[in-house]
């Protein structure tokens, strides 16, 4: 029972994911993550964006990431909470 009540939550919660799409400047390689959180508004200072990061909500590419400032490439997926940003 739980096991199918846990499928039923994560299939709801698919529906409800917001996805963004970042493109990266023109002339830039990666974007610091804590300030990619911030750009889109998902984290509403650096001290936040640092608090989101080291409290161990944030995955990059399916992988728990904690480094504050690490470099987002082209490619790269980062997951928080119900939120997708697909880095291009």
């Amino acid at each position: 029972m739980q096991i199918y009540l846990q499928m039923i939550y994560l299939q709801t919660n698919l529906h409800q994911m917001n996805t963004h799409n970042f493109e990266l400047k023109e002339g830039h390689e990666y974007i610091q993550l804590n300030n990619l959180l911030q750009y889109l508004s998902i984290a509403q200072t650096g001290g936040h964006a640092k608090i989101l990061i080291q409290n161990e909500e944030v995955l990059l590419n399916g992988e728990l990431e904690t480094r504050i400032r690490k470099k987002i490439f082209s490619g790269d997926v980062v997951t928080l909470e119900n939120i997708e940003i697909f880095v291009k």
